[in-house]
């Protein structure tokens, strides 16, 4: 038996920005332990850095773990808008902290830096992207609408 083209599964774009996030933030988090190596695990240190972004093992994990989510997470409508709110709730609340970790070492456990705050702020705008997605209107035959 053939598939009709009419019956295949095909993506929203909300879909493919979950993927395409997810898959970032997993390889900025592996490849941050190029620049960090596994010592000093929460350590506040603006010396280490990707790409201007201030990172520690710490944020390297919590990186990997949004990137497998948002893979995890990407391939159901539904599924793709929880984590476009768990990027604006999470990133919401490290914004924020951001906000006073940045000017305060003793707190700074992730290693936050302005840039940081930036993309964070940017991750929030785009989980709210992911979240608020229009839905897709049924399709409708023309016997089926009303006029």
């Amino acid at each position: 038996m053939t598939q009709s083209m009419s019956s295949t599964r095909t993506r929203a774009p909300h879909q493919w920005i979950a993927l395409a996030i997810g898959a970032v933030y997993l390889l900025v988090g592996a490849a941050g332990f190029l620049v960090t190596g596994f010592s000093g695990f929460a350590e506040h240190d603006h010396s280490q850095t990707l790409l201007g972004f201030a990172i520690n093992p710490l944020h390297n994990i919590v990186h990997i773990l949004i990137g497998l989510l948002g893979l995890a997470l990407w391939s159901a409508a539904g599924r793709a808008r929880t984590f476009g709110w768990l990027l604006v709730a999470g990133y919401g609340a490290t914004f924020v902290f951001g906000l006073f970790a940045v000017s305060n070492p003793d707190i700074n456990f992730l290693n936050i830096n302005a840039a940081d705050n930036g993309l964070h702020l940017g991750s929030v705008l785009a989980g709210l992207a992911i979240a608020l997605w229009p839905h897709r209107r049924p399709q409708t035959t023309p016997a089926a609408q009303h006029y």
